[in-house]
C-alpha cells in the first residue's frame, strides 16, 4: 500500500525579510510520481517565483507531518492503516519568475487541488483483511476459486504482521487448517473406509496427502511473510509446512481405524511384492507411501516396527519350509536369492539403512546362524555332493552366506567337509586298481579343480587353503597292503608319479599345443620353433607333476622307479630332450637335496665316460686294422649308481662274443683291477633282414636278435620248434615265451606261429613270415624290452620295503645307543620323528623291527615291577 512521505524541505527569504520553512505532502504512488515528474518537465507549466516571502502560520508548521488526508494511509499513529480509498492526484504549478535573469531568491511550490479527507478507522481495516484471509482459506480448503488475488492477500498478511497481529493470525490459520482437514479430508476417508480394502484405502490416504500438500503450498505462499518473519524467530512454533504436516498426521494417521488400515495396506503390498513377480506400479505406490511416512515422521515410530515384525515372521516360516523340503544346493540358492531380493527391495523402496541392516540381521539369524541351519549347510554329504558336481555358483553362494558375518567366522567350519571330500575322493583315486595307470592325470585334474574352487568360490580363504594342502598330503601318502603294491605298505602314488614323469621325458605325453603339431606336420622349415614349443610344453607338464611330488612323504618309492626309468631312457636312447632331463634333475635337487640326486647325476656321468671308452676302443681297432664284422657299442656303468639287473642265461652268437671279449681286454688294459659283468638283458641290436617283400632294418633287444638269427640260414619253409629255440638260446621259459610273443604275436609279426594264437606254448613251431611287409624301412620291435614286467615291479616294491625296514632298524639302534634305556612309547615317537623325512611309519612296523633287533641281541627288555615296557641297549 503506498505510503505518504514528506517532501524535502527548502528554505527561502520571504518578501517581508523573514525566513521560514515550507513543506508539502504528496502521494507517493506511481501515478502520483509520474504526475509530479510531468509537472516539472512540461513546457506548458511555469514556476511562479515570489521574492516576497509571506509569514507562515503556526498551524501550517504543526501540520507539516500530518498525513491524515483522504487519499493517504497514516502508519504513524500506532493504530494501523485505515481503509484504502481512491487516491486524489494533486496538481502542481510553478510560479513564473519575476525580474531579471540575474535575480536570485527562494522558490515557492504551490500544490493545488489537495483536498482534506476524513481519518480512516484501523480496526475496520484489520477486520476487513481478516475477513478476506478467512474467505481465501475457506476457498483453498474447499478447493474453490480464490475471491482475491494472491498479491492482495499477501499484502494483507504483511500489514497485519507489521501491526503486531501475527500471533492471532497464526492461531486463526491453524484452527482453519484443523477444521479443513477434519471436514474435507477425514470425513470423506472415513466414509470410504467401509467399502475399500486396505490397499485401496492406502491409495485414498495417499491421494488425500497429495491434495493436502498442494493446498498447503498455496496457503504457505499467501502466509509466507508470517512464516519467515514471525514463525522463523519462534522456536516453539512450527512453520506453516510443519504445522500442516502435524495436523494431517494427528487427524488422519494417528487415530484408529485409519492408522491400522494404512499400515495393513503397505505391509500387504510388501507381502505381495515378496510372493509374486516384481511389479513396477506396485513399487511406485510403495515408494510414495514410504516417502509419506518419512514426511509425517511416523516411519520409525509406526511403520518400521510393523514392517520388521511381519518380515521376521515371514522369514521364519520361509526358512522352516525350505529347510525341510529342499536339498542343500537348492536351499543355498533360494536363501541367497531371498537375501538379495530383500536388500534390493529395501534399496529400491527407499527404506532407511537401519531397516536394511535389521532385515539383513534377521535373514542371517534365521537362515545361517541357527544351529539346525548350520548343520544342514555344513553337512559333509551335502557339501561333498556340491564339490563332486562342480556347482561353482552354489559353492560361491554357500561361502558368501557363511562368510557374511566375519565375526562369527563360520567359513572356518567349512574346512571339515572340505577336507573330508578331498580325502574321500583322493583315496578313491589312489586305490583304484582298475585305473591305476590313470592315477596321476586324475590327481592333476583333481588338484586343478580344487585350486579353482578355492580361488573362485572360497575367495582364497587362508584356512581353506591350508585344509586343501593338508588333506591332499594326507591321502596321497596313504598306504594299503594290496596287490597294487605286492603286499607291501609302499604308497602307490610315488611309483605312478615316477612313471608319469618317464612318459613326459620320453615325449609320449600328448602335447596340448595344436600349433606345434601342425608345424611339425606341415612345415619343415619351422622345426626349431616346433621343438621350442614342445620343450615348453614338457617343462609345463613337469611343473604340474612336481606339485604332486611335493606332497610325498617317503620319496624312496619314487626314487627307485625313477632311477629304473631313467636307466632305460639312457640305455635305449629314448629321452625326448636332454635339456628336459637336466631340468628335471635340477628340480629334484632343489626339492630333495643333492643327496637325493647323487646317483642320478652319476648315471649321466657314466654315459659320458662310456662314450669316451667307445671312442678309445674304435681308435684301437683302427690301429690294428682288424675290425670285427659287427659294430659294438658298450656302456660301462657303475654298479653302485645304477639299478640292479637280474642275471639271465643267453647263448650269444660267436661273432658277438668275440667282439665283447676284445672290448673287455681293451678296457682292462686301461683300467686295471676292474671287473666287467655283461648285462645282456639290457642290450639292443640293429639287424638287417632281407625278406621276400623287401629289405628291412629291425631295432630289437638282444634276446630278440638271438632268436631272429636262428632263422638267418634255413629256407623259408623250415620251421623251428619251441624246444629247439630254447636249446639254441639257453633262455628260460619266462624270457623265451615273452620274447617269442613279441616277434610272432605282437604288432610286427616277423615270425609266424603255428598254431595261431596270442599265447606261446611249448609245442608251438615258428618260421619266417614271408608275407611280412611295412611301409617303413626301419622298424622298432623292442617295446617289450622297454616295458616293465610284473616281476620287475614286484622286485622293486619288495626292495624298497626291505630298505625301509633296514632304515627303521638303523634308526632304532641309533636312538638306543644314545638313550641306553627308553620306554616303548618314547621309542616309537622318536623313531617316527627320525624317519618322517622318508615317510610316516606304521607303529606295527616299528614294533616288528624292535622284535627283530631283540632277536639279533641289539637290545633287550627290562623287567619292571611297575609294568612299563622298557628297552635297554646291549653294547
Amino acid at each position: 500500500m503506498p505510503r505518504a512521505r514528506p517532501l524535502r524541505e527548502s528554505s527561502g527569504k520571504e518578501p517581508n525579510g523573514r525566513y521560514s520553512k515550507r513543506a508539502a505532502s504528496f502521494d507517493d504512488s506511481p501515478s502520483a510520481r509520474r504526475s509530479s515528474v510531468n509537472s516539472e518537465e512540461s513546457p506548458t507549466k511555469r514556476m511562479k517565483l515570489d521574492h516576497q516571502p509571506a509569514p507562515i502560520p503556526s498551524s501550517s508548521i504543526n501540520n507539516m507531518y500530518n498525513f491524515a488526508k483522504p487519499n493517504h494511509v497514516d502508519l504513524t499513529n500506532g493504530n494501523g492503516p485505515a481503509v484504502m480509498t481512491k487516491v486524489q492526484k494533486p496538481s502542481f504549478t510553478m510560479a513564473k519568475p519575476v525580474g531579471t535573469a540575474n535575480e536570485t531568491g527562494p522558490r515557492k511550490i504551490v500544490v493545488k487541488n489537495f483536498r482534506k479527507t476524513p481519518r480512516s478507522d484501523p480496526e475496520k481495516y484489520i477486520n476487513g483483511v481478516s475477513a478476506q484471509l478467512d474467505a481465501a482459506l475457506s476457498a483453498i480448503l474447499a478447493d474453490e476459486k480464490l475471491p482475491h488475488s494472491n498479491e492482495e492477500l499477501y499484502r494483507g498478511v504483511e500489514n497485519l504482521c507489521r501491526q503486531g497481529r501475527a500471533p492471532q493470525l497464526y492461531k486463526s490459520l491453524r484452527e482453519k487448517c484443523h477444521e479443513g482437514i477434519k471436514t474435507y479430508i477425514e470425513k470423506p476417508l472415513l466414509a470410504q473406509a467401509s467399502t475399500l480394502d486396505d490397499a485401496a484405502m492406502l491409495g485414498a490416504v495417499m491421494g488425500a496427502w497429495e491434495t493436502w500438500n498442494s493446498r498447503l503450498k498455496t496457503i504457505r505462499s499467501i502466509y509466507f511473510f508470517l512464516d519467515r518473519s514471525y514463525l522463523l524467530n519462534s522456536p516453539s512454533l512450527p512453520s506453516i509446512e510443519e504445522m500442516g504436516t502435524i495436523e494431517f498426521r494427528d487427524i488422519i494417521f494417528l487415530p484408529q481405524p485409519l492408522r491400522s488400515r494404512i499400515l495393513n495396506g503397505v505391509c500387504g503390498l510388501l507381502a505381495a511384492d515378496r510372493e509374486t513377480q516384481r511389479d513396477e506400479k506396485r513399487r511406485y505406490v510403495l515408494r510414495k507411501a514410504i516417502r509419506m511416512f518419512h514426511a509425517l515422521s511416523v516411519y520409525t515410530s509406526s511403520f518400521e516396527p510393523e514392517f520388521l515384525a511381519r518380515s521376521s515372521s515371514y522369514f521364519s516360516s520361509w526358512s522352516d519350509e525350505k529347510a525341510a523340503s529342499l536339498d542343500l544346493a537348492h536351499y543355498i540358492d533360494e536363501s541367497v536369492k531371498l537375501i538379495e531380493d530383500e536388500l534390493e527391495r529395501c534399496s529400491s523402496l527407499g527404506l532407511d539403512s537401519t531397516t536394511q541392516k535389521t532385515i539383513e540381521t534377521y535373514l542371517l539369524d534365521l537362515l545361517v546362524d541357527q544351529e539346525d541351519r548350520q548343520k544342514k549347510m555344513l553337512e559333509t554329504k551335502g557339501v561333498s555332493q556340491l564339490l563332486k558336481e562342480d556347482k561353482e555358483d552354489t559353492l560361491r553362494r554357500l561361502y558368501s552366506l557363511l562368510d557374511w558375518r566375519e565375526s562369527t567366522n563360520l567359513s572356518e567350519k567349512l574346512r571339515v567337509p572340505f577336507e573330508a571330500y578331498i580325502s574321500e575322493n583322493g583315496s578313491d583315486i589312489i586305490f583304484d586298481e582298475a585305473r591305476e595307470h590313470e592315477m596321476v592325470p586324475r590327481l592333476l585334474a583333481f588338484k586343478s579343480k580344487l585350486d579353482l574352487i578355492w580361488k573362485k568360490c572360497f575367495r582364497e580363504h587362508e584356512g581353506l587353503g591350508h585344509s586343501l594342502r593338508e588333506a591332499f598330503e594326507a591321502f596321497i601318502n596313504k598306504s594299503k597292503r594290496s596287490t597294487m603294491t605286492w603286499g607291501t605298505d609302499n604308497p602307490k602314488p610315488g611309483e605312478m608319479i615316477a612313471k608319469y614323469v618317464n612318459l613326459i621325458l620320453e615325449g609320449r605325453m600328448k602335447v596340448s599345443s595344436g600349433h606345434a603339431n601342425a608345424t611339425r606336420a606341415n612345415n619343415n622349415d619351422d622345426v626349431d620353433m616346433a621343438s621350442e614349443d614342445e620343450d615348453a610344453e614338457i617343462t609345463k607338464q613337469l611343473d604340474q607333476v612336481l606339485e604332486l611330488f611335493r606332497f610325498l612323504h617317503g620319496k624312496a618309492v619314487f626314487e627307485a622307479f625313477y632311477k629304473k626309468a631313467l636307466a632305460k631312457r639312457l640305455l635305449l636312447n629314448r629321452s625326448a630332450s636332454a635339456d628336459a632331463e637336466k631340468s628335471m634333475l635340477t628340480r629334484l635337487a632343489s626339492e630333495c637335496g643333492a643327496g637325493f640326486t647323487h646317483n642320478l647325476e652319476q648315471m649321466f656321468k657314466d654315459m659320458e665316460l662310456a662314450r669316451e671308452e667307445v671312442k678309445s676302443y674304435n681308435l684301437m681297432l683302427e690301429e690294428r686294422e682288424k675290425r670285427p664284422d659287427i659294430d659294438l657299442t658298450v656302456s660301462v656303468l657303475s654298479s653302485s649308481a645304477w639299478p640292479s639287473y637280474p642275471e639271465i642265461t643267453l647263448n650269444i652268437p660267436r661273432n658277438v662274443q668275440q667282439a665283447a671279449t676284445l672290448f673287455e681286454e681293451h678296457y682292462k688294459q686301461r683300467h686295471s683291477g676292474r671287473k666287467l659283468e655283461w648285462k645282456h638283458s639290457q642290450a639292443h641290436c640293429q639287424l638287417k633282414a632281407v625278406l621276400p617283400k623287401g629289405v628291412k632294418e629291425f631295432v630289437v633287444s638282444s634276446l630278440q636278435a638271438v632268436i631272429l638269427l636262428l632263422f638267418s640260414n634255413p629256407s623259408s619253409n623250415d620251421e623251428l620248434s619251441y624246444v629247439q629255440i630254447q636249446a639254441e638260446t639257453g633262455l628260460d621259459d619266462i624270457q623265451l615265451k615273452r620274447t617269442l610273443q613279441s616277434l610272432a604275436c605282437g604288432q610286427y609279426r616277423v615270425l609266424r606261429k603255428n598254431p595261431k594264437g596270442k599265447e606261446v606254448n611249448t609245442d608251438d613251431t615258428f618260421s619266417v613270415n614271408a608275407n611280412f611287409s611295412h611301409p617303413k624301412y626301419r622298424i622298432k620291435i623292442n617295446n617289450i624290452q622297454a616295458q616293465e614286467t610284473k616281476e620287475e615291479n614286484k622286485e622293486t616294491h619288495e626292495r624298497v620295503a626291505a630298505d625301509r625296514h633296514f632304515e627303521t632298524q638303523a634308526a632304532i639302534v641309533r636312538i638306543m645307543k644314545g638313550r641306553k634305556t627308553i620306554t616303548h612309547a618314547n621309542l616309537v615317537v622318536e623313531v617316527i620323528n627320525a624317519t618322517k623325512s622318508r615317510g610316516v611309519l606304521d607303529q606295527a612296523d616299528i614294533k616288528s623291527n624292535i622284535e627283530k633287533l631283540i632277536d639279533k641281541d641289539y637290545m633287550e627288555r627290562e623287567g619292571r615291577d611297575d609294568g612299563l615296557n622298557v628297552y635297554c641297549y646291549v653294547a
